[in-house]
């Protein structure tokens, strides 16, 4: 009982931003509430301006679907007048969150405002579709559909889906035999496989007994890594992500993960699987957790 209290009071003092989990869960809960739904009417935060580009082509399109690339969420729409195919972008950042329900302004439908909105869509069945976002490290973005490199260039040059058929055990031995950076610092680069950050790099790195700070990982140990990555990301969605502080799903709760994780915001505490207190270091600039019995260099 006392370790579990000490795992939640971590878990409260920790700070994640969104991964592929998380965001996945976000889409999967839009996508029926927003799939074919067209826009009305638009309004964004003017501060800060950078984070926020061509929103106002929204207005009059219809939302054709909910998809998502890495972190990203993409919303697909309608074709204009010209045929241009366009997307809104959305990227959560820190602290972003969605709602979809009734207007929540002082004079609409609801008694008080969410707080901290900086982004609203006013939809045609009435609803609308507001962007939480306390620290501003969101982005709303329309674009030309696939054409990202100048507005969203981190999405333009995205490594394949980790839960896809692209990523395969050898895609994932040769992009680490290409570089010699530390194997966690590949991982949280996005060119080499979309969606992982800090939560799942520790922890599939965990999974596969693999020393995050390791430069040299072959084939047999790629296979192993690869396979942990699938595996740790599937079993995070079906708990629909981790959450800390900030992460809330569209309908206000929070992900179920946080309680199963073995490595990550753990150190200090023994090993699930040999006992040994776990360490922290520092690995691309990020927190990172290991054991230092299970996983070797």
């Amino acid at each position: 009982m006392a370790a579990a209290r000490r795992r939640v009071t971590a878990r409260r003092t920790l700070a994640g931003v969104p991964e592929l989990p998380e965001v996945e869960s976000v889409r999967r809960q839009l996508a029926p509430w927003l799939t074919g739904r067209r826009v009305e009417a638009v309004w964004w935060d003017p501060h800060p301006h950078a984070r926020f580009h061509a929103v106002d082509r929204l207005t009059g399109r219809r939302l054709t679907a909910v998809t998502r690339r890495g972190k990203f969420l993409l919303l697909p729409l309608d074709p204009t007048a010209d045929g241009t195919h366009l997307e809104l972008v959305l990227h959560l950042g820190m602290t972003g969150s969605l709602r979809v329900g009734p207007d929540q302004r002082p004079d609409g439908a609801a008694a008080a405002p969410l707080s901290h909105v900086r982004a609203r869509l006013d939809l045609d069945d009435g609803s609308v579709l507001a962007f939480r976002d306390p620290r501003r490290f969101g982005r709303l973005s329309v674009v030309e559909a696939g054409r990202y490199a100048e507005v969203v260039p981190t999405l333009a040059r995205l490594g394949p889906e980790p839960l896809s058929a692209d990523f395969t055990p050898e895609v994932l031995a040769a992009g680490l035999a290409a570089s010699r950076a530390p194997v966690k610092a590949r991982l949280l680069d996005q060119r080499l496989v979309a969606g992982v950050g800090n939560i799942y790099a520790d922890e599939a790195l965990w999974r596969a007994r693999i020393h995050p700070a390791s430069r040299r990982v072959g084939a047999g140990r790629a296979a192993v890594l690869h396979a942990a990555l699938v595996a740790v990301l599937a079993a995070a969605i079906a708990r629909e992500g981790t959450t800390f502080r900030d992460y809330q799903m569209v309908n206000g709760q929070s992900g179920r993960y946080a309680d199963h994780l073995d490595a990550y915001g753990q150190h200090g505490r023994p090993c699930r699987r040999c006992g040994t207190t776990l360490r922290r270091t520092v690995v691309a600039q990020r927190g990172t957790s290991y054991c230092p019995r299970c996983q070797r260099v």
